[in-house]
């Protein structure tokens, strides 16, 4: 009868000690890092970006633009062949902007990075 007492007012003791209410847990942010990309390709051939952090196609996406990742040309969802964490596979549209650009990718609000990247004619 003791140990079945002393269990009941332990057991109470540490549910006292425990939050009551969870703590939002927070999201590290981190900036996406492009390492390099396939050579220039035609419109309708395919782009290849390697990079860190890069997350996903439902969260992400691929710009061509000025040099401080202004404006530009956005890759339509339609031209993702596959996107990792570490690697994007596109099919360069044949409305892409022919010609020197900058390539940046956006994940969650966070520009990545900057490489030059020509689409050629």
């Amino acid at each position: 009868m003791k140990r079945v007492l002393f269990s009941l007012v332990f057991a109470g003791s540490l549910a006292a000690c425990a939050p009551t209410q969870q703590a939002p847990v927070q999201q590290a942010s981190v900036t996406p890092v492009l390492i390099k990309t396939s050579v220039a390709a035609a419109r309708g051939d395919t782009l290849t970006i390697q990079g860190r952090y890069l997350g996903g196609a439902q969260n992400g996406t691929v710009r061509l633009t000025d040099s401080q990742g202004e404006g530009g040309y956005v890759f339509p969802a339609s031209a993702v062949q596959s996107w990792t964490d570490s690697q994007i596979v596109l099919t360069v549209p044949q409305n892409a902007p022919v010609g020197g650009h900058w390539l940046f990718v956006e994940v969650d609000g966070h520009r990545s990075t900057g490489l030059q990247y020509s689409v050629r004619q």
